[in-house]
């Protein structure tokens, strides 16, 4: 077989190896680095994607060889360090994944360095916290105790102390608590009669995600107002942990198994019961859509729940080809800049969101499809915070080129950052910050 730069076939993708003990092998992990690192080298097309692939560069161009070679073994976990998993370079850059011979996966190689990290070294209270979503969630919405957590998130002097004791960065702005959590608050549905499609099913169980439940509830009733106008009936996921994405950032395998295990037979069970399953966080949507089913490709009830998850845009496309989807809209967006998230990217659903946000009447869409630079808990930690912002500059600065009415993206702490950076460049702007969802629950006039 000839060795070619690039395939003419569709990537694909190896389930990964976790259970084997080679992959935890210190040196057959250096071993495979390497040579990843050499292939990436003499390449250079992901230069611009992160700050993963500039620091392997630096090293290499500050080495002794100029070669990969020359780079420290030790030194690898800076570039380790820098990935946050977001799957871009795998899934639009990279010439060389599977089916190519040389067969890089270079995110899924970062998460094995994790993994080996996580398994020696544990990870240090700062993380353990960031990522306890679902703990920390119910805790900070506590009546009482909610008010407290959002004025020292917005306090300097309390920033300040974050910032030296625990490592969260000052300057991140922290998004705050609700004290009336999404799967408490959510009206119930009436029960429409169920209207299958033949693209989508026509009933739907959201999946709440932590963000919406304990930080933007509103977002989840917006989706619930809108699945209702649509005459689609609902339920709320009566039980649910975190989706596992933030431990999976860590490398925390076994607990990304553990919050699986809460998870998925009861959305399994939904799945088979012909449910359509949606969450408003993209992550999430993607965790279940395709790194769940790579970490566990045994596990039926994986398959089941894969096969069911759509991003709630793609759901409302699919329903509008299937003719079951009313336009009926009664006010106007304006100018909207809508950013694309990295892991809506790598869905391989197209650009759904902006689909529908174009079928509003007098409504403009600026996209911008590039990476924002918060990429979960990455952007708020002290020591990332000024490269996360320096990867997100050209997306604030074309955000706000067309001076727009809104400023819009699929992953809201996304949608955050972008306000802040614009704000930070000193660009006047009058934009309001909505999620997609809120648009078009305003387009419909609910």
């Amino acid at each position: 077989m000839t060795n070619r730069e690039g395939n003419l076939q569709a990537p694909t993708r190896h389930p990964l190896d976790w259970r084997n003990p080679e992959f935890y092998s210190e040196d057959a992990l250096h071993k495979e680095m390497e040579r990843v690192f050499d292939v990436c080298h003499g390449c250079r097309r992901c230069v611009s994607l992160c700050n993963a692939f500039p620091t392997l560069f630096d090293l290499v161009d500050e080495s002794k060889t100029m070669e990969v070679d020359g780079v420290a073994k030790a030194d690898y976990a800076k570039v380790v360090d820098q990935c946050y998993l977001c799957d871009v370079c795998y899934l639009t850059k990279c010439p060389y994944v599977p089916p190519h011979p040389w067969n890089l996966d270079f995110p899924h190689l970062m998460l094995r360095a994790k993994a080996v990290h996580f398994r020696q070294h544990g990870a240090r209270f700062r993380d353990r916290l960031l990522t306890g979503t679902d703990r920390l969630g119910r805790l900070a919405t506590i009546p009482i105790v909610v008010q407290a957590v959002n004025k020292v998130n917005a306090m300097p002097s309390a920033r300040a102390v974050m910032d030296k004791v625990l490592g969260v960065a000052k300057e991140a702005r922290l998004p705050p608590y609700d004290g009336a959590p999404f799967r408490k608050s959510a009206a119930a549905s009436i029960a429409w009669p169920v209207k299958d499609g033949e693209r989508t099913p026509g009933k739907v169980a959201i999946f709440a995600t932590c963000y919406i439940n304990y930080n933007e509830p509103g977002i989840g009733h917006d989706l619930v107002r809108i699945l209702a106008h649509n005459e689609v009936p609902y339920r709320i996921i009566e039980k649910e942990a975190c989706c596992g994405m933030p431990k999976l950032e860590l490398g925390d395998l076994e607990t990304v198994e553990k919050l699986k295990d809460v998870n998925i037979p009861q959305l399994a069970a939904l799945a088979r019961e012909g449910y359509a399953i949606l969450t408003a966080v993209p992550s999430c949507t993607l965790m279940f859509k395709q790194e769940l089913p790579l970490i566990f490709p045994e596990d039926a009830g994986v398959k089941a729940v894969a096969g069911a998850m759509f991003d709630p845009f793609e759901y409302l496309v699919l329903r509008d080809r299937d003719g079951l989807l009313k336009k009926d809209f009664k006010r106007p967006l304006g100018k909207v800049s809508y950013h694309i998230p990295c892991h809506s990217r790598v869905q391989n659903v197209g650009q759904k969101t902006r689909e529908v946000l174009e079928w509003v009447p007098e409504t403009t869409v600026n996209t911008v499809e590039r990476c924002a630079g918060h990429d979960g808990t990455y952007g708020v930690k002290s020591e990332f915070f000024a490269a996360s912002m320096k990867i997100g500059k050209p997306v604030f600065g074309q955000m706000a080129q067309t001076e727009p009415d809104f400023v819009s993206s699929d992953c809201p702490i996304a949608g955050r950052r972008i306000v802040h950076g614009i704000e930070a460049s000193g660009a006047p702007h009058h934009a309001k910050k909505e999620h997609p969802l809120t648009l078009l629950r305003l387009a419909y006039g609910l």
